[in-house]
């Protein structure tokens, strides 16, 4: 398989996590019949349509039915649909193990019509072949209508359709999911496994993800890189309840670090004002800088008004 334009992540029943992501025991009744169904698709080499919201487990999800199948000894090749040119498809005629492909309404028309011919081949059983199994977001059926992607290569890729819920849907996930992902990070920086607090537990199940798993992962991520929880949520609450993130926007380190610093700073001022009585000039001699740039920052974070 072409290892510039895929990417090989697991071999073997064995290898659940790694780059595909977690695949934990589910508490969500949703996800228990996602599981089920995962269970008897193993079972056969039929395609597979993964649908989600970005961040919400299809790799994962392609990554399970792989390991359980027996095709779990052999490579699982993941490659992105905007990657996987005609040439590209062309390597996997022939090969064995399972291909998921990333995004696959972004094949273009050459691609799509070798994935055709391919899976046409693979129906007629000429050869030994891959397992194609597809991820999505986007509604395929429109992308149809609007002459986007092909009608013949959508019912071949959907000979399943598997509909996998957001992280808004299976709240009861997220103690596992959290617990995996903080211990992960710990483990890659070298740093102890944090308690949260009650509080930031119950944020964490009330807030509504909308970067899905993906989020909760670099949220996590987050607490454990700043080393201090209550710094670290300071600065996530207010980029994760910002309105302008997009469905699977990453949260990079140095935004939440960045968002973190300004929440500390903006505590501290709030703080010394009160202690001050809001006397301006008492406080910027205190917080050493000058009144002018006390002034601005007042106005930064919306209390120029205050004290005035």
């Amino acid at each position: 398989m072409n290892s510039k334009s895929s990417e090989i992540v697991a071999h073997g029943a064995s290898s659940q996590f790694g780059s595909a992501g977690p695949w934990l025991e589910s508490v969500s009744p949703g996800m228990r019949t996602v599981e089920a169904v995962i269970r008897e698709l193993s079972q056969n080499d039929v395609p597979v349509l993964v649908v989600a919201e970005p961040g919400a487990g299809k790799k994962a999800a392609a990554a399970r039915i792989h390991a359980l199948s027996g095709r779990g000894g052999e490579p699982f090749c993941v490659c992105q649909g905007s990657d996987a040119d005609k040439s590209v498809l062309a390597t996997w005629d022939g090969q064995g193990g399972t291909v998921y492909l990333q995004e696959v309404g972004d094949l273009d028309t050459p691609a799509q019509s070798e994935l055709v011919r391919q899976l046409t081949a693979i129906g007629e059983n000429r050869r030994r072949a891959p397992r194609f199994v597809c991820g999505t977001s986007r509604t395929l059926e429109a992308e149809v209508k609007a002459g986007k992607f092909r009608e013949d290569a959508y019912y071949r890729i959907s000979g399943v359709c598997l509909r996998l819920p957001p992280l808004r849907q299976r709240k009861e996930d997220i103690p596992a999911l959290l617990e995996y992902f903080l211990s992960a990070a710990a483990h890659d920086l070298s740093r102890s496994v944090p308690v949260l607090s009650r509080e930031t537990q119950d944020f964490f199940l009330e807030y509504n993800w909308p970067g899905n798993i993906r989020e909760l992962k670099d949220a996590a991520r987050a607490i454990v890189a700043l080393g201090d929880e209550a710094l670290a949520m300071g600065g996530l609450r207010s980029l994760l309840r910002r309105g302008d993130r997009g469905n699977g926007e990453k949260i990079s380190l140095k935004d939440a670090a960045r968002a973190a610093s300004r929440e500390a700073e903006k505590e501290l001022i709030l703080h010394v004002l009160a202690r001050t009585r809001w006397n301006r000039r008492r406080a910027a001699q205190e917080l050493q800088i000058s009144y002018k740039a006390l002034l601005y920052k007042l106005k930064q974070i919306g209390y120029e008004e205050y004290g005035a």
